[in-house]
């Protein structure tokens, strides 16, 4: 590996010019594509194989014509206090807004009227209408979205209170300027690091080429595999992440060979056969996790994790080819001027702050050990507590329409209104559908916490019938979740009786299955991505104990962090410092999405740190040297990228959005311990307590793997001439020590 690797950057290094126009015509050609691919048509969520999925295929098949999953608002009226809205003036207005309403989008199907409906609040003050439209809230045009929002602005010139939520005034994602933030930030890390405004500048240009020929691919191929916009939010983020790293990891490994004395070419080869290799597995084990996402067996979630991967593979490409080559244009600019000017010197006297730090834990290894693991263990407490579901209109800021219209329906209707239950019987099988129907709507009526049920709503066919049911909880309590299963549970003894299936969808339904397929594939996720990563680690280390000490130590951050996330979003710790308005169940895709993307990024900053132990210990240094080589040299590669990530994934907490702050602060905290408590404490305390053990391999497995040769020995054995250099060398390891 390190020898294919050292001749591939040789190679990019000596055709420097052919392979920078090589990467900047394909990014032309993607941005190209991507500008003029057809966009992807819009697609509704599924979630295949459960319940609330089977009801909603059904009512397509049975109602034609009718979308299932048509979008539906809600307007909420409400008269002044003291007036009902029965008085003729507020009357008027309302009747004016329905009918405006009604005329404001040919997408737009029908709209109730309270006073008939019945959906008027007790006092007469309180009323909602429903708008339901034809297509999904993700086919509507922004022109429909448009005048909803306009007719129910121009209502509130009237003297009434108008508000309106649903699908259709969901807040569009835009984007947070947290990536420019996260640029920016990697900047200053990166000049601090460097010393060099020229070497801080190369991963910062390499990864943005990298995610600009990964989203435009996406763009390309969008309509064909129907990826969303999410898809290439996720790519955008860890590409740009792994894309920042990897360029780090080899452009410090190559000013490390420079004040070695090598000459640069030499140098560059060396650094991408060393550095490179493990960036590859980095990489690899990245790949893994996002890819790994496909056992899930939600389609969005395979498609984000599938294209999330092939962008972090083209990061790992890109890190290879094109930065041996802008290293080559660098020249002597990759180094600080100050250092230039240096006279040359092999080694630098002082020890670094890594290898000061790698001193200070090989004196208390069982110190900083059970420090380290007591304290990721008191985080990790509250997960024990960890509630999901999925967010709804409840969870929003305050002062958005959606929270007020969602709060004035729980208030004056009751809680349930906000998250009715769509219960779909399947009569065709029965000798008599309309009373098994009725059947179903009894025994609903007659369970604990249905607020009320409706009659049923039958096809042409007379087969299959839809009841609306309204609890008497919340959407997402688990007093509603209850409900679903019970239900459920109900319509195994109805089928007997009656012949007929019971089926629960709606988007209550539909949350409840989903966050039940999410936990379901948690533990076989974990199981496939850490046992993939082992074998990986395995080949890499030559040794069994790095790869379990690399997972246990992934499972101690991950529990913490879940752990922070659960006390400050489900607790309501530092609730006001963060801006939480309110607290509730953890959103669904949390823990599995932390899991992929934190996996991926520990396993990097596990084989960066590493990689240089294992290189140095398998040239002769003892297991205590090892670990102080690979501080000095890896210490802070390791705290400048986790500074950079902890810094991009902790700027989504300023989002407005509740998911997006909770996933902003769950990553970030997540690469705060696992960068820091786990991979520089845990780590080398480990390391230092087994010795010579921790790189122990049973010999007939080692001769069983094959030799990738990750550490670059026969690069050493091959190349043990330090080649002369052209030029002065400066002193870029006394120069790198502030960190």
């Amino acid at each position: 590996m390190a020898t294919f690797l050292y001749r591939l950057g040789r190679f990019a290094f000596r055709h420097r010019f052919g392979v920078t126009v090589a990467w900047v015509a394909l990014l032309i050609l993607a941005g190209v594509g991507a500008s003029t691919a057809t966009p992807a048509a819009p697609s509704s969520f599924s979630v295949p194989g459960t319940e609330a999925q089977q009801a909603v295929d059904l009512l397509e098949e049975r109602f034609p014509g009718a979308d299932a999953d048509g979008a539906t608002a809600r307007v909420v009226f409400k008269a002044p206090d003291g007036h009902k809205l029965a008085e003729p003036a507020s009357r008027a207005l309302m009747n004016k807004t329905l009918a405006a309403l009604e005329q404001s989008s040919d997408q737009v199907a029908s709209v109730t009227t309270p006073l008939t409906e019945g959906t008027v609040s007790k006092d007469g003050s309180t009323a909602y209408a429903s708008v339901a439209y034809k297509a999904s809230a993700t086919e509507l045009s922004e022109q429909t979205k448009d005048a909803l929002l306009a007719t129910v602005e121009r209502a509130r010139t009237g003297g009434l209170s108008v508000e309106v939520g649903g699908s259709p005034v969901q807040p569009a994602e835009e984007g947070s300027g947290a990536e420019v933030l996260g640029i920016a930030i990697a900047a200053v890390v990166l000049v601090v690091t460097f010393g060099s405004l020229v070497a801080a500048g190369l991963p910062l240009l390499t990864a943005l080429l990298g995610v600009g020929i990964g989203v435009s691919m996406i763009g390309v191929l969008a309509h064909a595999f129907d990826l969303g916009d999410t898809t290439s939010s996720l790519a955008l983020m860890l590409g740009l992440a792994v894309g920042i790293d990897y360029a780090l990891f080899i452009v410090t490994r190559y000013r490390s060979e420079l004040a070695e004395g090598r000459d640069r070419e030499e140098a560059a080869g060396r650094a991408t056969g060393t550095a490179g290799s493990a960036v590859v597995f980095a990489g690899l084990t990245v790949v893994i996790a996002l890819a790994g996402l496909s056992v899930v067996g939600v389609p969005v979630l395979t498609k984000m994790g599938l294209a999330a991967a092939a962008t972090v593979a083209l990061a790992v490409l890109v890190a290879l080819t094109l930065l041996p080559a802008l290293l080559a244009m660098a020249g002597k600019r990759i180094v600080g001027r100050r250092a230039r000017r240096k006279p040359v010197r092999r080694a630098s006297v002082k020890p670094s702050g890594g290898a000061r730090w790698a001193h200070f834990v090989l004196r208390r290894p069982v110190l900083v050990l059970v420090t380290s693991v007591i304290g990721l263990g008191a985080l990790a407490v509250p997960a024990a507590s960890l509630k999901l579901g999925l967010p709804d209109e409840g969870a929003m800021a305050t002062d958005t329409t959606q929270r007020k219209a969602y709060d004035l329906i729980a208030a004056e209707f009751g809680p349930g209104v906000n998250g009715p239950l769509t219960v779909v019987v399947d009569a065709g099988s029965s000798d008599d559908p309309r009373r098994a129907a009725r059947r179903v709507a009894t025994t609903v009526r007659g369970l604990d916490g249905v607020a009320s049920v409706g009659p049923a709503t039958f096809n042409e066919a007379d087969d299959t019938a839809v009841i609306t049911v309204v609890p008497s909880t919340e959407p997402g309590s688990a007093a509603t979740e209850h409900l679903v299963r019970t239900i459920r549970d109900s319509g195994t003894d109805l089928k007997e009786i009656t012949g007929a299936r019971a089926l629960v969808t709606g988007q209550t339904g539909m949350k409840v299955d989903f966050s039940e397929k999410i936990n379901g594939a948690l533990l076989p996720y974990l199981g496939i991505t850490v046992g993939l990563a082992f074998l990986l680690l395995m080949l890499v280390f030559r040794s069994l104990f790095v790869p379990i000490k690399a997972a246990a130590g992934f499972l101690l951050s991950i529990g913490a962090a879940l752990g922070a996330v659960v006390a400050v979003f489900q607790w309501g710790w530092l609730a006001d410092v963060l801006g939480i308005d309110q607290t509730g169940p953890i959103v669904s895709t949390m823990p599995i999405f932390m899991v992929g993307i934190v996996f991926g990024l520990a396993m990097d900053y596990e084989v960066f740190l590493v990689t240089r132990m294992r290189e140095a210990y398998a040239a002769g240094e003892t297991p205590h040297q090892a670990i102080i080589t690979g501080f000095r040299h890896g210490g802070r590669v390791v705290t400048a990228a986790a500074v950079i990530m902890t810094a991009v994934f902790g700027s989504f907490i300023a989002s407005g959005e509740q998911s997006v702050k909770m996933i902003g602060f769950g990553l970030a905290v997540a690469v705060l311990l696992d960068a820091f408590v786990v991979r520089m404490a845990i780590v080398p305390a480990l390391l230092a307590l087994f010795g010579n053990a921790a790189w122990w391999l049973p010999t007939w497995l080692h001769r069983s793997l094959p030799d990738l040769d990750v550490e670059g020995a026969k690069l050493n054995s091959t190349r043990g001439t330090v080649a002369a250099t052209n030029v002065p060398l400066p002193d870029t390891q006394g120069e790198m020590t502030r960190l």
